[in-house]
């Protein structure tokens, strides 16, 4: 004997069921682990700005490359997962959230060998970031420049 269940009874049935979403909790914690990225990143610049005496864009260029590296590190660690777990889009939207995104992907695949495996699957998650990147960044160009900015 089939059952058929009108829509609105199924939701309640399913909103009964659904685990609690704070997201006010959740957007504190990614606004505070997010912004404690941001001062790590800074420390780094100040860091080498200070004890190698180079210039803050050059300072700058290497602190991107140790946060990919730490990131990608913790990801073939296998614990970057279980932070993300706890702190939320704070970890996943900087530079850390990127280079995670390729890594596992990398990992992921690396059975299939490096053509077919990592080199078709790694952009698998960061390609829609670069793509669209790539169109806003191109969008707000435009609009600068219609603005009567410099380009």
């Amino acid at each position: 004997m089939v059952i058929i269940m009108k829509n609105e009874k199924y939701e309640l049935i399913a909103q009964d069921h659904k685990a609690p979403n704070p997201r006010l909790k959740n957007a504190i914690i990614a606004f505070v682990v997010g912004g404690i990225i941001g001062l790590l990143g800074e420390g780094i610049i100040e860091l080498l700005c200070y004890f190698t005496h180079m210039s803050r864009n050059n300072a700058g260029t290497i602190m991107i490359v140790v946060m990919i590296f730490i990131a990608s590190l913790s990801t073939a660690l296998g614990f970057f997962d279980k932070l993300v777990t706890k702190f939320k889009c704070g970890l996943l939207i900087p530079i850390t959230g990127f280079a995670h995104s390729m890594t596992s992907a990398a990992l992921d695949y690396k059975r299939e060998g490096p053509i077919y495996g990592i080199g078709a699957n790694i952009f698998k998650l960061a390609g829609s970031v670069i793509l669209y990147g790539i169109i806003a960044a191109w969008f707000f160009g435009m609009i600068r420049f219609l603005l009567g900015g410099r380009v």
